[in-house]
C-alpha cells in the first residue's frame, strides 16, 4: 500500500509499483497484470486467515471503490480467473462470514459477488471454441477474436490452463444461481477427457484448443499439469460429483504407475510412458506430496516431500528446475508456495512435529535471503542468492496463509478452517456450496473407466480408515532411508530405462577414448556408420548414417557411441561456462539484503577462489566509460569503480581503474531498461591479449540492477557492496544495527501489509543459454553468454532428423561446490540426434524415432 498501490504488483528492489507497459516486458509472465490491482484482490481472504479484519474490511472498500475491470489489456484466463475471480470469491466466501459473526462487515451486500460475476461474463468469450477449451488469453474489454482484442489467433493452450476452471466457476454458479460458468468449466474438463492417452491414462501438457491434438506429448505432474489433477479431485469434494472423482483415480493410477519413481516425480512420454522425457523436475510438482494427502495416500507423499527438503537445504529455495542427481538446472525461484502448502496438509495429516521444523527453515531462508527494505524479493539465482524486483502475489495469497495456517492453533482462527476447501491460489471457498443451486443435472459424462486394482485405492477417499498407523514415529521410518538422497556425493537417479538395460552393452569404442587422429579408430567409425568431418575452423562434424553400417547391430554401436558424443560434449560444455556472480548491498539500510545478478569476467579475480569477496564502498568514475586515464584517482583509490559500458574493451576498463588504485569494478549496460530479468547474463571478454597484469575483480550489471545502486548512492552518499560469488549471510553487527536504526529508517520492512503482486508463472522464462560467443574478440566491449562455449565436436544424424536435446542422461558428474545450469547441444547441421538409452532393434527404433520427432523438438524449448 505504501509503495504500489493501486498497482497489480510490487517491485520490492526498487521500492514503486509494477505496471504493465511501464516496464520492459517479462513475456508471458506478464499476462498475470490487467491493471486491476492484483496482490491486494489476491490477498483478501489471507488478511482475515491472518485475523486481520479491520484491515480486510478496509481493503474490501478499497476493491470496490478503485478497482476497474473493464480494461483494455489482454490477461492470461488461467491467471485472471485462480487469482482474480478466485481472489474476489475467497474474499466474498470470509466476507459473508464475518457479517454472519454479527461484529465486522455489517454493510456489505455482496459487492465482491457482483465484481466476480462481472469478471466471469469477460472471461466466457474464451471458450468460443468448437471444443470448449478456452484461449488461453481474453481481452478484458474486447473479448477475443475482435479487431481490437489483440488476441483469439492463439491454437494451443496448457492443460492445466483449461482444466484448472471448475473451482472458481462452479462456486460462481453456485453463488449466483447462473449455471452457465459451471457449464462452461465443466464442458472443457470433460473435453480434456475424452484427448487423454487411452492405453496409458495419461495427459500432455500442451493441446490444439480447435483440433483437440496432442501439441507437447510429454507428461508429468508439474508445470502445464499440475492443478488440472488437483481440481478433479477438488472439485469431486466441493461439488460431490462422483465422475470428478473417479476420473482423478484413473489418472492417479496411472501417475503411480509411470510417472512416480519414489522419492522422484518423473516426465514421461504419453504414448510410451515407460521412457521419460527429460532428466529432470520443476518446482511446480512440490504441490503433489499435498495433494497426496488430500487423497490419502501418505508414504509416497512423505518420500517425495523429503527429497525436496533436502534440495531445499542444500540451496535454501527450491530451483525452479533441478536435475534427477539434484544440480541446478534453472536456478531462479520466484517464492513459490507450492513446497510450504505440502508441509502444511502433511502436518494436519500427521501430527509430526518435524514438520514444524520444515516450517521454521522455510521462514528463517526467507528472512534472511529474501527479505529486503520494501518486501520480499524472489531468488534471480539460488546459487548465488542474487534477487529479481519482483513479488508475486502468491508470495502473500499462499505462502503468507500455509505458514501462518502451520503454526496456527484452533483458537488463534476465527473461523474453522475445515469448513472450506483451497484453490489452487489458496482461496477459500465454503464446502456448503455442494448442496447450493445445483442447477447442473449430474449425469456421469465419465465413461469407459479402467477397472482398476491398486493398492492405492484403499486409502481413497471417501474412507473410514485413518490415514497412517497410530505410530507417533510413522513419517519418521518412512523419512528414514531417504536422509541422505541429496547429499555431497551427487547421487544420480537412475532411469527406468537404465534398469531395464543394467550395464548394458557398449559399443566398441568409447567417446571418452575417441582420437580424431588414430587411424583405428577412423576405421571403427566408419563400421558403424559414423563419418568424419574436419570442418575450416579446426573442428570436427561426426555424421552418422545408419544404412551405411556394416550391420544393424554395427549401427547400433553407432548410436550408442554418438549418444555418448553428445553426453560427452555437453558435460565438457558445462564444466567450462562461468556462473553468474553476486553485488551485495551491505551497507545502511541494505546491511546485505539486496543481492544482485552479475556477470563474470574472464579475466581478473576470480572469485570463486576467494571466498570472501571484495568488499568496499563504490565511487563513479570520471570519465564515465573509463577509457582512458582516470581524472578522480583520489575518489577511486581502495573502493570499487563504477563505470559504463561502451567506447572500449572491457580489458581496458579495468586496466585503467587499477591503475588508479580501484579494489574492483562493475560495468553497468548503457542500454536503456535492460535487465538479468529478462536478458541473457553475459559474461566479459577480454581483448585478444594476455590479460594476467589485470588482478581485481571485474563484473556486469545490467542498466536496471546498476541503477539500483546508482539510486542508492543518490539517496545515501556511502554505499558499500560486496562482490563474491555467492551472497554472504549478514554479519550479526549489522543486524544488531539494524534493529537500533530500524524506527527511523523510512524504508523499514513491512511487506506483510503490502497490497501488490506479480505473476504466477505456470509458463515462465527458462532462462536458455545464447549462442556461442568467444573469447579472442576485438570488438570493443566483447560480452559472450556466460553458459555458453562453443563445441569442439558437433554431431548430427542426416537420417533421423530428429532434434537433439539435452535430456540424454549426462554421465555421472564429479562433486564440485557449484552446480551449473545444464546446455542445449549446439550442432552444424539442421539435423540432430537424440537418443533412447534402452537396447531395440534398429528398425524399431527408426520407427520411433517419427513418431517421436514433434515431441522432441517441443521438449528443446521447455518453458516453465
Amino acid at each position: 500500500q505504501e509503495h504500489a498501490y493501486p498497482a497489480d504488483e510490487l517491485m520490492p528492489l526498487t521500492c514503486r509499483g509494477r505496471v504493465r507497459g511501464q516496464e520492459p516486458s517479462r513475456g508471458d509472465v506478464d499476462d498475470a497484470l490487467g491493471k486491476f490491482s492484483l496482490t491486494l484482490i489476491d490477498t483478501l481472504d489471507t488478511l482475515v486467515v491472518l485475523n486481520k479484519t479491520k484491515e480486510f474490511e478496509e481493503a474490501v472498500k478499497k476493491v470496490i471503490k478503485d478497482v476497474n475491470l473493464d480494461n483494455d489489456i489482454v490477461v492470461s484466463v488461467f491467471e485472471t480467473n485462480i487469482r482474480v475471480l478466485g481472489g474476489l470469491l475467497g474474499g466474498h466466501s470470509v466476507a459473508i462470514m464475518l457479517k454472519e459473526k454479527g461484529e465486522y462487515m455489517q454493510w456489505y451486500n455482496g459487492e465482491l459477488l457482483h465484481m466476480a460475476k462481472e469478471l466471469g461474463y469477460k472471461l466466457l468469450p474464451a471458450f468460443n471454441t468448437t471444443s470448449g477449451l478456452p484461449y488461453p488469453r481474453v481481452n478484458l474489454k474486447f473479448g477475443v477474436r475482435h479487431p481490437e482484442a489483440r488476441t483469439g489467433t492463439e491454437t494451443d493452450t496448457c492443460t492445466a490452463c483449461a482444466g484448472t476452471l471448475i473451482l472458481e466457476f462452479a462456486a460462481l454458479s453456485r453463488f449466483t444461481g447462473t449455471s452457465i460458468f459451471e457449464e462452461y468449466a465443466r464442458k472443457a474438463l470433460d473435453f480434456i477427457w475424452e484427448k487423454r492417452q487411452r492405453s496409458s491414462n495419461l495427459v500432455g501438457v500442451t493441446i490444439n484448443i480447435h483440433t483437440g491434438d496432442w501439441v507437447r506429448k510429454d507428461s508429468g505432474v508439474g508445470a502445464g499439469i499440475d492443478s488440472y489433477y488437483e481440481y478433479l479431485l477438488k472439485a469431486y469434494v466441493l461439488l460431490g460429483d462422483d465422475s470428478f472423482l473417479e476420473r482423478f483415480n484413473t489418472h492417479y493410477d496411472a501417475i503411480m504407475r509411470y510417472i512416480s519413481q519414489p522419492p522422484l516425480l518423473l516426465d514421461v512420454h504419453i504414448h510410451k510412458p515407460m521412457l521419460n522425457a527429460r532428466t529432470w523436475m520443476d518446482s511446480l510438482l512440490a504441490f503433489f506430496p499435498g495433494l497426496q494427502v488430500l487423497k490419502g495416500d501418505i508414504r509416497p507423499a512423505i518420500e517425495t516431500h523429503e527429497m525436496l527438503y533436502q534440495v531445499i537445504k542444500k540451496h535454501n529455495f527450491l530451483p525452479e528446475a533441478f536435475t534427477t542427481d539434484f544440480r541446478v538446472h534453472w536456478a531462479q525461484h520466484p517464492l513459490r508456495p507450492e513446497f510450504a502448502e505440502s508441509t502444511y496438509f502433511l502436518y494436519k495429516a500427521t501430527g509430526d512435529p518435524y514438520y514444524l521444523e520444515v516450517g521454521k527453515t522455510l521462514i528463517e531462508n526467507l528472512n534472511k535471503y529474501a527479505r529486503v527494505p520494501c518486501g520480499f524479493a524472489a531468488m534471480k539465482d539460488v546459487r548465488t542468492g542474487s534477487h529479481e524486483d519482483r513479488m508475486d502475489s502468491f508470495f502473500l495469497a499462499e505462502m503468507f496463509k500455509y505458514l501462518y495456517l502451520l503454526f496456527a492453533d484452533k483458537e488463534d482462527m476465527i473461523f474453522d478452517i475445515e469448513d472450506y476447501i483451497f484453490t489452487t491460489e489458496a482461496h477459500l471457498l465454503p464446502l456448503w456450496l455442494s448442496t447450493t443451486n445445483q442447477t447442473i443435472s449430474k449425469k456421469n459424462t465419465t465413461t469407459e473407466y479402467t477397472e482398476l486394482d491398486d493398492s492405492n485405492f484403499d486409502w481413497t477417499c471417501p474412507n473410514t480408515q485413518i490415514l497412517f498407523p497410530n505410530d507417533p514415529m510413522f513419517a519418521q521410518s518412512i523419512r528414514e532411508p531417504l536422509k541422505n538422497v541429496v547429499d555431497k556425493s551427487c547421487p544420480r537417479g537412475i532411469s527406468r530405462a537404465e534398469e531395464n538395460l543394467g550395464s548394458g552393452p557398449k559399443p566398441p569404442l568409447r567417446a571418452r577414448d575417441f582420437m580424431a587422429s588414430n587411424p583405428e579408430h577412423l576405421e571403427i567409425l566408419k563400421k558403424m556408420g559414423v563419418s568424419l568431418i574436419h570442418l575450416k575452423d579446426g573442428r570436427v562434424q561426426l555424421v552418422q548414417h545408419a544404412v551405411q553400417a556394416a550391420s544393424s547391430l554395427d549401427a547400433e554401436d553407432g548410436l550408442r557411441f554418438m549418444q555418448e558424443m553428445i553426453e560427452l560434449s555437453s558435460q565438457q560444455q558445462k564444466e567450462q561456462q562461468l556462473p553468474p556472480r553476486a553485488v551485495q548491498i551491505v551497507s545502511h539500510p541494505f546491511f546485505g539484503r539486496v543481492v544482485l545478478t552479475a556477470g563474470p569476467a574472464q579475466f581478473g579475480m576470480d572469485l570463486s577462489k576467494h571466498k570472501a569477496g571484495t568488499r568496499g564502498f563504490v565511487a563513479t568514475i570520471k570519465p564515465y566509460n573509463g577509457c582512458s586515464e582516470i581524472t578522480n584517482p583520489e575518489a577511486v583509490k581502495d573502493k570499487i569503480a563504477l563505470m559504463q559500458r561502451g567506447q572500449c574493451m572491457f580489458a581496458e576498463k579495468a586496466r585503467n581503474i587499477q591503475k588508479a588504485g580501484a579494489i574492483g569494478g562493475i560495468v553497468i549496460d548503457d542500454n536503456e531498461g535492460s535487465s538479468s530479468d529478462t536478458a541473457p547474463l553475459f559474461q566479459m571478454a577480454g581483448d585478444g591479449k594476455n590479460t594476467d597484469d589485470i588482478r581485481i575483480p571485474m563484473l556486469f550489471l545490467f542498466n536496471k540492477e546498476g541503477n539500483i545502486i546508482l539510486d542508492a548512492i543518490r539517496e545515501y552518499e556511502a554505499v558499500e557492496v560486496l562482490l563474491s560469488d555467492k551472497a554472504k549471510d549478514r554479519d550479526l553487527e549489522m543486524e544488531n544495527m539494524d534493529q537500533k536504526l530500524s524506527e527511523n529508517d523510512s524504508h523499514k520492512q513491512n511487506s506483510e501489509e503490502e497490497a501488490t503482486s506479480a505473476p504466477q508463472d505456470v509458463v515462465a522464462d527458462s532462462e536458455e543459454p545464447g549462442e556461442g560467443g568467444s573469447s579472442d574478440v576485438a570488438d570493443p566491449d566483447t560480452l559472450s553468454p556466460a553458459h555458453s562455449v562453443s563445441d569442439s565436436i558437433s554431431i548430427s544424424n542426416q537420417d533421423s532428423h530428429v532434434a537433439g536435446t539435452d535430456e540424454a542422461s549426462a554421465p555421472e558428474p564429479a562433486c564440485t561446490q557449484e552446480d551449473h545450469q545444464p546446455q542445449e547441444q549446439e550442432t552444424e547441421s539442421n539435423s540432430k540426434v537424440n537418443w533412447d538409452n534402452k537396447v531395440q532393434p534398429m528398425e524399431s527404433i527408426l520407427a520411433d524415432w517419427n513418431e517421436d520427432i514433434e515431441a522432441f523438438e517441443m521438449m528443446e524449448k521447455d518453458e516453465l
